[in-house]
């Protein structure tokens, strides 16, 4: 399935590398103006093209799995090889799509070069604790078809992992803009129970990761520095004051982090 794209950055050129970014539940692609605003001018070789996954923004809804949406992203960007001489890809995944842009490294890994994870886990490792979060996206997907996005939207930011985020930087007005049935079709098909472990593969991604997640999120933080030790050579960025959407809440140091390690 084709996923709607922002083009945020186009040139014509053939050497140009592509820089692709996904994003969290409810937000869209849009949800990464902040970051690409902040980007223009540090990286002139780059086309930056935002996606809107399944159930978001411009995609279609429909029962797709993680992998399902990882094949979605390959399809939609026309991945070009990784070989020797080919543009670099290098894909970023925030939380939601920090899952898919694993799949995607894993499942076809020579449709990317690089990978930025953002606030992501490759899965819950216990059988007992995936099925009570299966059980809780279950509920979640049924409460958001019950009252609508809009206080759904409010309800999910008023998270306790959201704390250090406001309202301004969270970029609410795009959030409305998705459909009750897109994200209940999200929870139901691609939310964190759906995921089987990815922890036993990680050893198999060969390319250059960046894992960076903010401080003040705890548990990500630590899921970073799992992820981190578990993937050959990756490289580990934490940044201070700064929580689960870390990339929004100081778009500065994350970008910083992010032009840095790309050179």
């Amino acid at each position: 399935m084709r996923l709607a794209a922002h083009r945020l950055t186009v040139t014509d050129a053939t050497d140009t590398a592509r820089l692709v970014l996904l994003h969290g539940f409810t937000q869209t692609g849009r949800s990464w103006t902040p970051v690409t605003e902040s980007l223009s001018g540090r990286l002139p070789r780059h086309e930056i093209v935002a996606l809107d996954l399944p159930g978001h923004g411009g995609s279609p809804d429909g029962a797709r799995s993680l992998t399902d949406c990882a094949d979605d992203v390959v399809e939609s960007l026309g991945a070009r090889s990784s070989g020797t001489g080919e543009p670099p890809t290098i894909l970023v995944g925030y939380s939601m799509g920090g899952r898919v842009a694993l799949h995607v490294a894993l499942d076809h890994p020579g449709a990317v070069s690089a990978l930025v994870l953002v606030s992501a886990t490759a899965g819950i490792d216990d059988a007992g604790e995936r099925t009570a979060r299966l059980r809780s996206d279950a509920a979640l997907a049924e409460r958001v078809e019950a009252i609508g996005t809009a206080a759904f939207v409010d309800e999910w930011l008023a998270q306790p992992m959201f704390a250090s985020l406001s309202r301004g930087a969270a970029r609410v007005g795009e959030r409305l803009g998705n459909s009750a049935s897109g994200l209940a079709d999200s929870l139901r098909h691609a939310g964190t129970g759906t995921q089987q472990p990815l922890w036993g593969r990680l050893g198999e991604i060969a390319m250059p990761v960046l894992v960076v997640t903010g401080d003040l999120d705890t548990k990500f933080t630590a899921v970073g520095d799992r992820l981190a030790t578990a993937i050959t050579g990756a490289r580990r960025v934490r940044i201070p004051g700064a929580g689960h959407t870390v990339h929004l809440e100081d778009t500065p140091a994350f970008v910083d982090a992010l032009c840095g390690w790309i050179g």
